[in-house]
C-alpha cells in the first residue's frame, strides 16, 4: 500500500503531539508509569528520568513544521519501496529512532533488529504510529532474530562489530557506524551557564552516548575547580547503583595504576590522550594555540561525533547542545536520508 508523503508527515506529527501530551502530565498516567518501569527493568541505565528526557526531546522534533523543514531540501518522489535493514544500537534510549524515521519518511520499508538493551521503546512508538495511520503496518517489521531479505543496511555498533558488519554486508549498499565520542574545547573564559551546559553534555544518559563529551581540550594552566563547581548539580547520579559501581571500579583502577587524577567524590578528571573515557570520568589534554588544536581535531575527526565549545573552530556546537540533536544532525556526518533516496 502506498502512503503519500503528506500522510507520513501528518502521522508522525500526530505521534509527536501525543507523546508531548503524555510525557508532560503530572503525575504521569499509571499505564505509562508501568511501561517506564518495564523499560528500566530491561536496562538499568534507562531510568525514568533519562527515558523521559529522550521522549520529550523527540516530542519536540516530531512536529509537522519541523518535519517539513527537515525534508524540504530533498526530492522525495513516489519510489518503489525497498526493504532497509536497520541494526539498532541500545546505548541510550531511542538511539535507533532517527534511522527508522529516515527509512519510513523516504518511502522505504523498515526491517529493524532491536538491541537487547532497548527492546521496548521503539515498538511502543511503532504501535502508537500504526494506531494513528494503519497503513504503516505494511512498512514496519520488528525483528528479534537476524535480518533477512533486505536491499540495504544501516548498522550501528562498536568498532569490533563494525568490522564484522562491513564484511557481512559488503555486497549490499550500507551505512556502517562504529565508536565515536564527543569532545569539548575550553578557553578558560566560559561562563557559569556555559559550564553548566557542558555538565549536561557530559552526564546526560550517564555519558553512554556518542554525543556525550568524554574528552576536554583545555589551555595550559586551566582551573579545573570551575568544572567541579559546574558538575556538582549532577552529584545525584551517585544514588544510581550502576553509576556508583562504575565510579568505584574506575576509581580503583586509576588508583591501582597509580594514575594522577582529580576527583570530587562522584566524578574524575584525568589527563589522557584517549578519546573514550570510562563512566564517571572525562579525559583531558592541554593545548597551547588554536591552530595546533584545529589540526589535531582534524586528524582525529573519524573518532569524533561532535565538538562542543564557544570557539571559532569549524562545526562547533554550543555548550549544552550535544544531547539535543536536530533532525538534520546525522550521526557521523553521513546524510542518511540522501543515502536512502538514492537507492
Amino acid at each position: 500500500m502506498e502512503l503519500e508523503l503528506h500522510k507520513r508527515i501528518a502521522s508522525w506529527g500526530q505521534l509527536g503531539a501525543e507523546l508531548n501530551q503524555i510525557v508532560h502530565q503530572d503525575p504521569l498516567p499509571a499505564e505509562f508509569e508501568a511501561f517506564l518501569s518495564a523499560v528500566e527493568s530491561k536496562n538499568g541505565w534507562f531510568t525514568e528520568q533519562q527515558v523521559l528526557h529522550a521522549l520529550r526531546a523527540w516530542a519536540e522534533e516530531l512536529q509537522v513544521d519541523s518535519l517539513k523543514a527537515w525534508l524540504a531540501p530533498y526530492t522525495i518522489n513516489n519510489l518503489t519501496p525497498k526493504t532497509i535493514a536497520v541494526i539498532a544500537a541500545g546505548n541510550i534510549p531511542l538511539v535507533g529512532l532517527h534511522d527508522a524515521l529516515s527509512v519510513l519518511m523516504s518511502g522505504h520499508k523498515l526491517q529493524i533488529k532491536l538491541s537487547s538493551s532497548d527492546p521496548l521503546l521503539l515498538p511502543y512508538l511503532f504501535d502508537r504510529l500504526i494506531a494513528i495511520e494503519p497503513a504503516w503496518a505494511d512498512f514496519i517489521e520488528v525483528r528479534k532474530d537476524a535480518v533477512s531479505d533486505y536491499d540495504a543496511v544501516i548498522a550501528t555498533g562498536s568498532d569490533n562489530t563494525a568490522r564484522y558488519f562491513s564484511h557481512y554486508f559488503k555486497d549490499k549498499p550500507h551505512i556502517i557506524r562504529k565508536n565515536r565520542n564527543s569532545v569539548a574545547v575550553l578557553s578558560g573564559d566560559e561562563s557559569e551557564a556555559e559550564l553548566s551546559g557542558l555538565a549536561n553534555d557530559i552526564f546526560r544518559y550517564y555519558g553512554l552516548g556518542c554525543r556525550s563529551v568524554s574528552k576536554l581540550f583545555v589551555p595550559e594552566g586551566f582551573d579545573f575547580d570551575k568544572i567541579f563547581k559546574a558538575v556538582y548539580e549532577w552529584k545525584h547520579l551517585l544514588a544510581h547503583k550502576k553509576y556508583e559501581n562504575n565510579y568505584d571500579y574506575n576509581k580503583a583502577v586509576f588508583l591501582m595504576s597509580q594514575f594522577d587524577f582529580l576527583e570530587n567524590g562522584f566524578f574524575m578528571i584525568k589527563e589522557d590522550s584517549s578519546m573514550a573515557s570510562p563512566i564517571a570520568s572525562v579525559f583531558y589534554e592541554t593545548y597551547s594555540n588554536a591552530a595546533e588544536l584545529a589540526e589535531k581535531l582534524s586528524t582525529q575527526k573519524e573518532q569524533i561525533q561532535c565538538v562542543v565549545g564557544n570557539t571559532n573552530l569549524q562545526d562547533t556546537i554550543a555548550f549544552g547542545q550535544s544531547q539535543q540533536p536536530g533532525l538534520s544532525d546525522y550521526a557521523d556526518g553521513v546524510d542518511t536520508l540522501d543515502f536512502l533516496l538514492k537507492l
